[in-house]
């Protein structure tokens, strides 16, 4: 009878680790995902970046344009 309280004790410490080992392992998931997440953001504002840099020189080359035609006053 001695044993059955050891053996139960035990029982429940192995579901703990378990348990925490579950945990542990989403936890690293999440970890990864959140890493994935911020460095598609990071992409995304660097492409953002370049448009902006873009539709910058769009906007000179169309004035120059505008000027050359005498479309707007120079």
């Amino acid at each position: 009878m001695s044993d059955s309280p050891d053996n139960l004790v035990l029982a429940l410490l192995r579901d703990m680790r378990a348990s925490q080992q579950r945990m542990e392992d989403k936890l690293d998931e999440l970890v990864r995902r959140v890493g994935s997440l911020e460095s598609n953001v990071a992409q995304i504002h660097v492409d953002l970046a370049a448009h902006s840099v873009r539709m910058d020189r769009m906007d000179q080359r169309l004035d120059r344009i505008e000027k050359r035609l005498n479309l707007i006053d120079a």
